[in-house]
């Protein structure tokens, strides 16, 4: 008996610091269209039960109030979408695209230079909003026209990329002018974030190098934000900027700002002062999403388990690993964390786990640019986006879109837009021969 428990402990201590299982033993066994939509394995039996109920409210959509479906109404007066599940297909990564129109996966962050200081903008707020309630008149429309971009590899192999153009039209109240700042943010698919928010800010925090003091060229800095609940900055994590530092407060801004929903995190309607239609529709007379609502969701967004790695073992692995490392990606994709002891869902807790980032902002040059600051975050800067599950995003959302705004077709693309910080790595990536660049790109589509 003491021999089988032994071998037990042995194998499940192999599983928890094996890179095929990024999610330590919480990872889940599941490749097909449903992969990101499970919880971790080693939840409780009442945590899974949870996120049952977590997962409906997710999905479900919201109705303007009043209406009979009590519990469900309170949406806008103006809105990006009706539900959570509108832009996390199958809690995966939105499309931005559609054609020339630009789908509700892409919202607009929104910014106005005011002297020496950045402010939400007066009329639009700090969220383009098209969408509005019967009463309301939703802020406008977004088309996108595409740039071609030609380049070339050493080897002498051709590539296009493509670069979105934004055009905005029929405006609620004024047209922007040439002071307004614009950031386009598309839906990432949603695994392992209760594994990012269990990471100790002190691993994360000690690979800062924003003065690049080691002359690697890489100077990764922390964002630094507000936390309502704790009434103090606090490490950001979360979003494309890492604008937020838990996922209850990533949470309750997305219900305000994607869907106009009001919580005891966010309770003012996000109305701007000057929309007085906004301001002038019936909304309850209590929060629109409950505590407890907001709680349910904040667990299921914890849960949300992480897929084996693919094709684990194989010599393409290897050397895609092998190749990864040798380029120096592992600079900012960080390959691995520990989890601490303490975060409030033991699932979580001191787990070996494999994100590929190091959540940290780094400059990566003007072709991705958005010049829009977002707490110490430049327009330049963006949080490294872990790389767990990209290769499932095509089986689950029927895209291979990534970056910010979605403007890389596939991870090729997405390499080649690196620069900044990143340019050295792209130039090694582009000086290898066309066999092992994709070995390398099989690699980032397995982990």
């Amino acid at each position: 008996m003491v021999a089988i428990l032994s071998l037990i402990f042995f194998n499940l201590l192999a599983i928890a610091s094996s890179d095929q299982f990024p999610g330590g033993l919480s990872t889940s066994n599941d490749w097909s269209e449903q992969a990101f939509n499970h919880p971790a394995t080693k939840a409780s039996s009442i945590e899974k039960q949870f996120f049952g109920v977590g997962n409906s409210f997710f999905k479900q959509s919201w109705v303007e109030f009043p209406s009979s479906t009590i519990g469900r109404d309170g949406l806008g007066p103006t809105y990006n979408a009706v539900a959570c599940a509108s832009c996390h297909v199958k809690d995966g990564r939105g499309i931005a695209f559609d054609g020339n129109l630009v789908n509700l996966s892409l919202l607009f962050r929104l910014s106005k230079k005011a002297g020496d200081d950045y402010i939400p903008h007066p009329e639009y707020g700090d969220q383009f909003q098209p969408f509005g309630i019967t009463t309301v008149q939703g802020e406008g429309d977004v088309e996108v026209e595409f740039e071609t971009i030609h380049g070339q590899y050493p080897d002498g192999e051709t590539f296009e990329l493509v670069k979105p153009l934004f055009e905005f039209k029929n405006f609620k109240l004024s047209p922007f002018d040439e002071w307004v700042l614009v950031s386009p943010r598309v839906a990432p698919h949603l695994i392992g974030l209760g594994f990012i928010e269990a990471i100790p800010s002190d691993q994360i925090i000690q690979r800062e190098d924003p003065l690049d003091s080691d002359g690697d060229g890489i100077s990764g800095k922390a964002n630094w934000v507000f936390d309502l609940t704790q009434n103090q900055m606090t490490l950001g994590r979360f979003g494309w900027k890492a604008g937020q530092p838990s996922l209850r407060q990533q949470n309750a801004a997305a219900f305000n700002g994607d869907m106009g929903l009001t919580s005891e995190v966010f309770p003012e309607q996000n109305c701007p002062l000057v929309q007085t239609d906004c301001w002038q529709a019936p909304t309850p007379s209590d929060l629109e999403v409950s505590p407890k609502v907001l709680d349910r969701v904040t667990l299921y967004t914890q849960l949300i388990a992480v897929p084996k790695a693919r094709n684990y073992g194989s010599s393409k692995f290897i050397n895609g690993k092998r190749i990864f490392t040798e380029l120096h990606c592992t600079q900012c994709h960080q390959p691995h964390f520990q989890t601490g002891g303490s975060h409030p869902i033991q699932a979580l807790r001191n787990q070996l786990i494999w994100p590929y980032s190091d959540f940290l902002l780094h400059d990566m040059g003007e072709g991705l640019a958005d010049h829009r600051p977002d707490g110490l975050a430049d327009g330049q800067e963006w949080r490294t986006p872990p790389l767990w599950g990209l290769g499932l995003i095509e089986t689950v959302n029927r895209h291979s879109r990534l970056l910010h705004d979605g403007r890389a077709r596939n991870i090729e693309e997405a390499i080649l837009w690196h620069d900044g910080e990143a340019f050295t790595h792209k130039k090694a990536f582009m000086n290898l021969n066309k066999k092992d660049r994709q070995i390398l790109i099989d690699f980032i589509k397995s982990i």
